[in-house]
Parts: structure tokens; sequence; C-alpha cells
């Protein structure tokens, strides 16, 4: 029998947080602790108010505690939406940092990146950002460095891009505290294909292929790299093809074959990707939006943003309000 303690880890929720990141934490932690017959692992669910959370897959959840109830844990994480804004924007960030000075460790999974930079927890450090937030992650915290690795982990600052690294988050901390032969049952508890190195990169997908970028040749990534960091200030192509060391031909041919898709086409769906993601996720105008992805002003960006997506950047912002417009925690309480 261990004469330590438990871990104590808690989960401090928001409305709309994915469900997929809480589950895929707590889950192994259970594992764990059946497979050893020991409550190594213990965690909380944590709101603002203990009003029930409602999660994005509409599913409620009933908070243990409230943030401001909070001690006594070893590590704090926070599960959100990017768009989740604190329900006391004074209090909340505040008790944050205090936990922060008291010795927690305080990460996030991934839209929760956006409340702990909002609480000014992410001054001066790095962080994992899913892609799929990317742009407007990096609009809205410019001064955070965002990385592409499924997992970072920077001394008492842990950050995880999705639900899957969430789940190998949690068998490396197995691993630290039991082993890593229980770290391997636990995996194969849940038929966990592999654990991905702490620095591992997403995947991410090729926009309109049925691939991703790490299984492209090596020009072809190379060619959507330069894509990626030139997103406001657009390459031409030929430009682009002499760069990875290929005639303009040979690279159209390649890409189209590798992508489906000329690489001028890709490059202008991915630019309108990334405006996407700031209409989605930001409170940008569309005119710095346009601008943010290459665009001199923004008639032209909203024309090519309603024919590839069907719908104009402004009636995507106000149907995806509408769909977000539950009554908040401290009105739910009252």
């Amino acid at each position: 029998m261990t004469e330590r303690g438990p871990l104590k880890l808690g989960f401090l929720m928001f409305p709309g947080f994915p469900m997929a990141c809480l589950t895929q934490a707590i889950e192994p932690l259970r594992a764990a602790n059946e497979i050893t017959g020991r409550r190594e692992f213990t965690w909380k669910l944590v709101s603002e108010t203990m009003a029930p959370v409602r999660s994005s897959a509409e599913i409620g959840f009933e908070p243990d505690q409230t943030l401001q109830q909070v001690e006594g844990l070893d590590h704090l994480y926070l599960l959100s939406p990017p768009t989740a804004d604190f329900a006391d924007p004074r209090r909340s960030p505040a008790r944050l940092r205090w936990l922060e000075r008291t010795g927690v460790t305080l990460g996030a999974f991934s839209g929760g990146i956006f409340p702990l930079a909002r609480a000014g927890l992410l001054q001066g450090r790095a962080c994992s950002v899913h892609w799929c937030y990317e742009a407007a992650f990096k609009a809205d915290f410019p001064q955070v460095e965002a990385r592409e690795v499924t997992i970072l982990r920077e001394g008492r600052r842990i950050t995880a891009s999705g639900a899957g690294a969430v789940f190998d988050l949690m068998l490396r901390l197995i691993e630290e505290r039991l082993g890593r032969d229980c770290m391997t049952e636990v995996a194969c508890w849940f038929q966990h294909p592999f654990v991905r190195d702490a620095d591992a990169s997403q995947k991410v997908p090729v926009a309109r292929a049925s691939g991703t970028t790490d299984n492209l040749p090596t020009a072809i990534r190379e060619a959507i790299r330069l894509f990626e960091t030139h997103v406001e200030d657009p390459l031409r192509i030929p430009d682009v093809a002499a760069a990875v060391g290929l005639s303009g031909r040979h690279f159209e041919r390649m890409f189209k074959r590798e992508t489906g898709q000329s690489p001028l086409r890709y490059y202008h769906h991915l630019r309108l990707m990334k405006a996407r993601q700031r209409v989605l996720y930001s409170g940008d105008s569309l005119r710095e939006i346009a601008v943010s992805v290459g665009y001199l002003t923004s008639s032209p960006m909203i024309r090519h943003y309603t024919e590839i997506f069907g719908v104009s950047p402004r009636d995507e912002r106000r149907l995806t309000k509408g769909l977000r417009a539950v009554p908040s925690q401290v009105e739910a309480a009252e």
C-alpha cells in the first residue's frame, strides 16, 4: 500500500465544453485506480456556480464544487469552447491566478486555452492550439506562442489540443505515477493503438482531400507550410514551386495528384478556412478578417466565402451565435 496521497485533479467546465475531452481524461484514471486497487487518482468537476453545465453534446453535468471553493488540488484543467467567457470576469480569473501562486498545475484542453489566456495565465508561454482554432487564437492572443503539437507541458502549465491528446496526456500521468506496465495495461483496456511522443505534431486534414498533411511528399508538405505561413500576404504559385525545387508544371501536376486540386485552388480554400475560424471564434470585423487572409477589402472575401461554404460570413456568425444562446450559469442559478 502506497503512503502517498492520490493525485487530485479538477476539471473546470464552461457551457458548451467538449464532453469527449472530459471523458477521455477521467476514464483512463478510473481504469488505473481499478487496476491497482487503489485510489491513485481523484477528480472533481468544477464550475463557476453550482448550476448544471451543458456540454457540446447537450448533456448536462453537475459540478462537485465551485471555482471559489476549490482547494487542495494538484492539477486544474479548463474545458470550454473557444468562445467561452467567464461568468464572473473579475473573481474567476483572480481565483485561477491565486491557485497558480499556491502551486496548482493549470492546464487546458481544446478551446480551454482561450479562457486560460484571457485570465493572463499564458503570458510569455507557449501552448498547444488545435488546428481548427489556430487562426482565431493567434488573432486574439498574438503574445502567446501557438504550437502545433498535440500536448505541451511547460512546468506547471499543460495544454492538449483535443480528446485523443487528452487521453495520451492521462496515460503519461499514469506512467509517471505508476510505471509503464500500468500505463500499457490502461491503454490496452481501451484498445488505444499507441502513445504519441510528447512533442508529436497534430494530424491536420488536407483541405478537400481524404488524407493528412504528414502523408504527403516532402515538396508538397513544404508548399502547404509556405501557404500556411503566408495567409495575410499571399505568395505567387510559381514562387512556391521554385521554393520547393520544382518546375511550375511539375509542381502543378504533383500537387493536384496528391491533393485532388490545383495549388491555387488549395491556397484559396486554405485562406478562406482561416477566415472561417475567425468568423466563428472571434469578434473581429469582416474587414479585419478579410485583411488577415490577404484581401484588400471585405466584399470579394464575402463573395468567395459564400461560394465555398454556402452561407455568408454574417449569416454563419449569426446562426452560430443563435445555437450558443443558452442561459448563462449565473442566470440559471438565480
